[in-house]
């Protein structure tokens, strides 16, 4: 060891280093993990009692809904305009809407209790039973704190517009509850002070806490919801009396958020449409849990590693310093080095292990001979049609190397002739080397047209002909393909006797569609192998029946993406092509057409789930007229409607991103605006300040802006640099400082690129 001494000491060095910053850090690092630890644990708290108001708030709407269905209903409009005859009720009417509405309680556990007053009959209605006496619902279901009388004047004999009774103690079959009651007269439009019917939905308490279930810890915590005039809805974990003494303390701020009151972290937040407020309190022994563990984690590990550091640092450099001595070794028997090292023994390793890199850089060369292999799995993925999207197609031919135009062009089956059935090895090696004729053929030919070919069998060759010139989109003309066709069953049949049939789809206008186009050669191919045809056989001269419609789910999974990314030209497209699937090449009955509009719709209905569909406006406008496509019509308005409809959704889309754009490159410039003199300020701490991927911020501030981003900062520089020249209060080489350069000669060269003077002659000019 004593010769390699100098390796020893170094690990040693190190070790002992690694040691000290622990120690030194240690205090900071756990201040801060606590300072952190806090604040995301109080916004995570927020964030879920957000989210639970907007689930109770979304919930509360669909029992709107509810009501205003009901009051569409045309057999309860019915009952509400007749009277009693001979004092006799319409019963089977009555049975009908309690068999009606008993759904309602089943999918939704917010509409488990509710009932219908009909005044005209003064009967009460409930899913699956109805009560011909009030006073007999009221000896199963009735509060606690009304009469008989009282609960008839102050709720069936009022007339209510969506009012909502605030938690009140509840007997249902004899189990004591509270719940809240929403209440709404029928019609819509009762304005007098009774109404011919009541809607009122009796909302336990359980049903609502189990909304906010997620806010309460397991050992502690309360939560409380009260309405737009402070009465009570919901309480969970706490006292009455406590939220009364809470709201009236004029220590807890009602205005704030998130504060600490007492040992707990109290949330409040108001709902903009409701008034309601919903507050939630989190013990502060809780909210500190994970802090606290941070905190002993860090002094525990810090001690034990000053105790026990140095001798496991000690041991580890021996441990270390061994298998380099024998590298060393190692390396001078195989490159045939004498003792003398160098300067060190990194100067040694590093001269032999360049020659290893040499060696693998040739290595790399020889997996570049690979490539084709690659391009060949991926013709493969193209025509089965497993890319999602355009973008993943483009990313993957860039990543094969393809060099291929793939926006117009033609899919083809060529297909060997009289070897169908045969299966011997001298039979697969024949057609091996008759499938490399054709393609060599195919390869070498002079001809405008681009071909790239994979195997798809023993006996057949997938063949994409798209333009050579990738701007020439609309030059590709059925005549090159026949006269290359012709040409290649000539010249193998004259050199080699190989007779081929060649099975073409019709054109495709994107990359998306190869698939779809090779699914067309594909059925030319099996029309031509059943009606014995050789040569050229076109995808358009093969009419298909058939009883069944195109739509498989590899093209909805793409018509999905592409909305979902707003690209509106590639969407219609994709839309396009599967009705002229349906329309042209296919002759569907009614029924199939009616089954296929149904689908389409189904994938629209689909798309309705994004978040950025849901917030806006337009959601309900879109919804209907999705709905309102009537499958009878004929099949250019349903195109035509439903290219609207894409439309609609990809400006919804595009919009909603688009706002997230300028609002990220907002950010942007308030950072750069803030921290302009920071001599480390660079794209990466930009990015980490924005959350968001290096190149995305790249891109995104210029297509947002015009400018690069790299230029705005410098332009920011330069600005505020000016700005001191103009003052006279610092020279140049503070100014350089002031914005940001460690250097007086980068920012003179910057100064002078930007504002076309130099830093000097500026100052000049404006002291003039």
């Amino acid at each position: 060891m004593p010769k390699y001494s100098r390796i020893f000491r170094r690990f040693l060095i190190s070790y002992i280093v690694i040691l000290i910053i622990p120690s030194i850090a240690g205090y900071m690092s756990y201040r801060t993990a606590i300072s952190v630890t806090q604040s995301i644990s109080i916004e995570n708290k927020v964030t879920q009692l957000q989210k639970s108001q907007e689930i109770l708030e979304r919930r509360i709407a669909e029992v709107e809904s509810f009501t205003r269905q009901l009051a569409l209903n045309q057999d309860l409009s019915l009952l509400l305009s007749e009277n009693l005859v001979d004092e006799k009720a319409n019963v089977y009417g009555i049975w009908k809407i309690t068999r009606d509405i008993k759904a309602y309680s089943q999918t939704n556990d917010f509409l488990k209790h509710f009932y219908i007053y009909l005044r005209n009959f003064n009967v009460i209605i409930t899913p699956g039973n109805a009560y011909f006496r009030p006073e007999h619902y009221y000896q199963t279901s009735r509060y606690a704190n009304l009469t008989l009388e009282e609960w008839k004047s102050r709720i069936l004999d009022k007339t209510h517009r969506s009012e909502m009774l605030p938690l009140s103690p509840f007997i249902n079959n004899g189990v004591q509850t509270s719940v809240i009651t929403f209440m709404q007269s029928l019609p819509l439009d009762s304005f007098n002070d009774t109404s011919p019917a009541m809607v009122v939905t009796v909302i336990d308490e359980q049903t609502i806490n189990g909304v906010l279930s997620g806010l309460r810890d397991p050992d502690g915590g309360w939560t409380y919801i009260s309405d737009a005039q402070g009465r009570t809805l919901s309480l969970q974990g706490i006292k009455q009396q406590e939220i009364d003494q809470l709201s009236s303390d004029s220590r807890l701020d009602k205005k704030k958020m998130s504060q600490f009151y007492a040992d707990d972290l109290v949330i409040t937040i108001r709902s903009d449409s409701s008034g309601w407020v919903y507050r939630a309190g989190i013990p502060r022994h809780n909210l500190m849990e994970n802090a606290n563990k941070i905190k002993y984690i860090t002094w525990s590990v810090t001690g034990v590693a000053l105790l026990i550091g140095l001798l496991v640092g000690f041991l580890l450099s021996y441990r270390h310093t061994a298998p380099i001595t024998k590298l060393l070794g190692v390396m001078k028997e195989q490159f045939g080095k004498d003792a003398t090292l160098g300067r060190n023994e990194y100067d040694f390793l590093q001269g032999n292990i360049s020659h290893i890199i040499t060696n693998n850089k040739r290595l790399e060369s020889e997996l570049n001979r690979q490539l084709p292999l690659i391009r060949d799995a991926f013709l493969k993925r193209l025509i089965a049609g497993e890319f999602q999207s355009r973008e993943e197609i483009i990313s993957a031919a860039a990543q094969a190397d393809t060099g291929l135009n793939m926006n117009a062009g033609y899919t083809g089956i060529l297909q060997i002739n009289g070897y169908s059935g045969m299966d011997s090895v001298e039979i697969l090696n024949e057609l091996n080397a008759a499938r490399l004729i054709l393609k060599q053929f195919l390869l070498e030919s002079v001809s405008p047209l681009n071909v790239q070919m994979t195997d798809v069998g023993s006996d057949r060759i997938v063949a994409i002909f798209t333009p050579v010139n990738q701007d020439e989109l609309e030059e590709i003309r059925k005549e090159d393909i026949e006269g290359l066709m012709n040409t290649l069953a000539e010249s193998a049949f004259n050199e080699y006797r190989i007779t081929i049939t060649a099975a073409i789809s019709d054109p495709f206008s994107s990359i998306v569609e190869v698939s779809r186009s090779y699914e067309q050669a594909r059925q030319a191919w099996e029309y031509a192998v059943y009606m014995n045809r050789k040569g050229i056989v076109w995808f358009s001269d093969t009419q298909i029946e058939s009883n069944t419609y195109y739509y498989p789910i590899d093209v909805e999974l793409r018509l999905i993406s592409t909305i979902r990314a707003g690209d509106i030209h590639e969407a219609e497209r994709i839309v396009q092509a599967i009705i002229e699937q349906n329309t042209r090449n296919r002759e569907l009955s009614m029924e199939m057409k009616h089954q296929f509009i149904g689908e389409l719709k189904g994938t629209l209905l689909k798309l309705l789930d994004q978040k950025a569909l849901m917030e806006s406006p337009l959601f309900e406008k879109i919804k209907d007229r999705i709905i309102g496509i009537q499958t009878q019509d004929g099949i250019e308005i349903i195109s035509r409607e439903i290219s609207d409809i894409i439309v609609a959704m990809c400006e919804v889309i595009s919009s909603k991103k688009s706002d997230i754009h300028i609002k990220t490159v907002k950010q942007i410039n308030e950072f750069i605006a803030e921290m302009y003199s920071d001599p480390d300020l660079n794209l990466y701490r930009i990015a980490e300040k924005v959350e968001r991927p290096e190149k995305y911020i790249s891109q995104l501030f210029k297509e947002v802006t015009g400018t690069n981003l790299s230029d705005h900062l410098e332009k920011v520089r330069m600005d505020h640099a000016a700005d001191l020249l103009k003052r006279n209060e610092f020279n140049v080489d503070e100014i350089a400082t002031h914005v940001g350069y460690n250097s007086s000669h980068s920012f003179r060269r910057a100064f002078k690129r930007v504002m076309g003077v130099s830093p000097t002659s500026f100052r000049q000019s404006a002291e003039d």
